[in-house]
């Protein structure tokens, strides 16, 4: 492919594009490289020198997104790749591709190479009396020696699959003989023969799969191994990915409601979408891993390595149809998740308040995102619904009120400054930055508060973002007790913007379009105490354990976050709280430890990070089926969980009374006070708030 012929591009100017001449060559991927490199150069919060240092992080990035399972690569194709260690520099300022073109005829080679062994492998019996383990876990994974060993790391893999299926055919034969005594009971060697075809089958779709991904697929890789050294959040998007980008971030009204992005070759849930499908099921959560798709009781369809689109079409579907997702869940587990297709119930994605009788009236509002009208067609806004909740609260005289930000990923910025303003009188809530330049201080203007009683903020690991801000907010203003179901919040505190790059290629080089776009981190949020929300995010005041607390989560996990730094702090006075913290701290921890329901969620929570650290698993029939039995024997435990606690009632404010011949809205109520009533660290929370003045 030839790329000596150059062009200037004069780039217009762009609100925080800096205007620049650009020497790029007719050919795409050129343009593509060397538009990419000035956007990053001239808009990115943190610019970067392009250097040796700078292709040893993407070659790092690279290699690691390029067979991430190691499934592949042997050592010798790896020290071959390490050679260009210092010049994909060169490569990047060139607009030329000799790393990117050895590295697509390495993986092309080694892909055609593994097609013989499975196929090999699969065409025999597995000895599953034999005492090995295999490696689930990639990241521990090393790449083999040789093409033998390779071989062997498939026949492991390979046998690992098949004995889970064989396990799944044994159960299902015993449901179905408890159903029917007409059901033919086959031998586990029948069953081994049934799975080994079904895995044979998964693996054909998969090297199908793959042999679809073509020179454009593998470029996106690289450019975004490029943009992922920035941070996690930069990224270039392929036309076709901006359209599945936007297409995700709208919400499908029709369908699961959750957003997927493919990251490694895995399907991963960014966020649900508040009133979905699988928002009102609630076993789907950020950061799951989708390894499946079923329809109904179908044979699941495998979507690792599977394009994006292509699994969001296998996900989608009618109202009322039913999808089951095999997911994996952090800490290293699989479920299936069922969920039945639905539209989108737009009053569960708005604020919603319900009043906790208990010791005291306590309010409590759940606040799912920071919607807002962003495209001025008189649309809601979450500030302006909060204070009509909270004066409906003030109406009915609560002694204090929970806000409820857990799996809030934020949203927008203008809305939080109104919001935190309904609870403080008028005083700086947080901090802007780009790169250059002072930080902008927002302020909520407006005289006078809507709410002043005791006021709690509960957040979790997937709040984020704007969630964050409010949090922080209120916490340097001694406003509210933060309540964390984690250790910190999700920690991302950079806005992001996105850039056509046609828009900067002139009308006689339209033959190139179209390029992509890039998202493009451009600025940092900091709290008005000073200190950045990005990595650390918000530490709560009290925290209290979940399942997950002992993982690690949140934007630190990302590759390559960008940096917790501070800045001045922002004029402001706390105010003075009524309460001692310490002593609503110590007595929650006191509660806490003599609670039944956290004894078990700290159990659970010990056992799942045994799980996580622990990724090697048995390949012996009985010994695999009895760590199996433990695992779920221990995960029973949750179960006892799933039950309403005494303490308070949950009732309707009096401004929101409806008529019992509105069936849908008195069952979506009476599935929302049901989850209320079994929720224990709202229990928790308002045994805090019993304790404020």
């Amino acid at each position: 492919m030839t790329r000596t012929k150059k062009l200037l591009f004069l780039i217009p100017v762009a609100v925080a594009m800096v205007s620049a001449t650009y020497i790029v060559q007719s050919d795409k991927e050129a343009a593509i490289d060397q538009i990419l490199m000035q956007s990053l150069k001239n808009v990115h919060y943190a610019p970067m020198e392009v250097n040796d240092k700078f292709s040893e992080k993407v070659l790092k990035l690279y290699l690691q997104r390029l067979d991430y399972n190691k499934k592949f690569l042997i050592q010798s194709d790896v020290d071959e790749l390490q050679k260009f260690n210092h010049s994909i520099d060169d490569d990047v300022n060139n607009g030329t591709f000799i790393f990117f073109d050895k590295s697509l005829e390495i993986i092309n080679k080694r892909v055609d190479e593994a097609k013989s062994y499975y196929t090999d492998i699969l065409s025999k019996p597995f000895d599953f009396n034999s005492d090995e383990e295999v490696q689930l876990d990639a990241e521990k994974l090393t790449y083999a020696k040789n093409k033998d060993s390779l071989k062997e790391e498939w026949r492991k893999s390979l046998k690992y699959q098949t004995l889970s299926r064989v396990i799944e055919l044994m159960d299902n034969q015993t449901k179905a003989k408890e159903k029917s005594d007409t059901v033919k009971i086959k031998t586990r060697e029948e069953l081994e023969i049934d799975a080994r075809k079904k895995i044979l089958k998964n693996n054909d779709d998969y090297f199908k799969r793959i042999k679809e991904f073509d020179r454009d697929d593998r470029i996106e890789i690289y450019f975004n191994a490029i943009t992922g050294i920035y941070d996690p959040h930069t990224e270039f998007f392929a036309p076709k990915a901006k359209a599945n980008f936007d297409i995700s971030m709208s919400g499908q009204l029709e369908g699961i409601g959750a957003q997927l992005q493919e990251k490694d070759g895995y399907i991963k849930v960014s966020s649900i979408v508040p009133g979905s499908a699988s928002y009102k099921q609630g076993q789907l959560k950020t950061g799951d891993i989708i390894l499946k798709v079923g329809q109904g009781a179908a044979d699941p369809v495998d979507v690792v390595d599977m394009k994006l689109d292509d699994a969001v079409q296998l996900i989608r579907g009618k109202k009322g149809t039913e999808v089951r997702l095999t997911v994996k869940k952090p800490d290293g587990s699989a479920i299936i998740i069922p969920i039945i297709r639905d539209i989108v119930v737009m009053e569960d994605s708005y604020v919603q308040s319900v009043i906790l009788k208990g010791k005291k009236n306590i309010g409590y509002i759940k606040l799912p995102s920071f919607y807002a009208d962003f495209n001025g067609k008189g649309g809601r806004s979450c500030s302006i619904d909060m204070k009509k909740e909270l004066q409906k609260l003030n109406e009915e005289k609560v002694d204090g009120i929970v806000l409820d930000l857990r799996y809030n990923g934020g949203g927008s910025l203008s809305d939080v400054v109104d919001m935190a303003g309904l609870f403080i009188d008028t005083g700086a809530v947080v901090q802007v930055k780009q790169r250059e330049g002072k930080a902008q201080v927002l302020r909520d203007r407006a005289r006078g508060v809507v709410y002043n009683g005791p006021l709690t903020i509960i957040v979790n690991s997937n709040s984020a973002s704007a969630s964050e801000i409010m949090a922080a907010a209120m916490q340097d203003y001694h406003r509210a007790v933060i309540v964390g179901t984690s250790p910190t919040s999700f920690g991302k505190g950079t806005v992001q913007r996105f850039y056509d790059l046609d828009d900067y290629v002139p009308p006689a080089y339209a033959n190139v379009k179209p390029l992509g776009s890039v998202k493009i981190t451009t600025q940092k949020f900091y709290r008005i105490n000073g200190g950045a929300t990005q990595l650390k995010g918000v530490i709560p005041d009290i925290t209290l354990p979940d399942p997950y607390y002992l993982l690690d989560q949140g934007e630190k996990e990302q590759d390559y976050p960008m940096a917790w730094d501070e800045i001045s702090p922002a004029g402001y006075i706390p105010v003075k709280p009524s309460y001692s913290l310490e002593k609503l701290k110590a007595n929650s921890e006191e509660r806490v430890k003599n609670s039944a329901g956290f004894a078990i969620l700290n159990e659970t929570a010990k056992r799942l990070k045994k799980q996580k650290d622990d990724t090697m698993v048995s390949l012996n029939f009985d010994k695999y089926v009895a760590e199996q039995k433990q695992y779920k024997d221990e995960s029973k435990k949750m179960d006892e969980l799933d039950k309403e606690i005494p303490g308070f009632d949950v009732v309707a404010l009096k401004a929101d009374a409806f008529s019992n011949s509105d069936t849908i809205k008195v069952n979506r109520n009476k599935e929302w006070y049901k989850a209320i009533k079994k929720d224990i660290y709202l229990h928790e929370t308002i045994s805090i708030m019993d304790e404020m003045k």
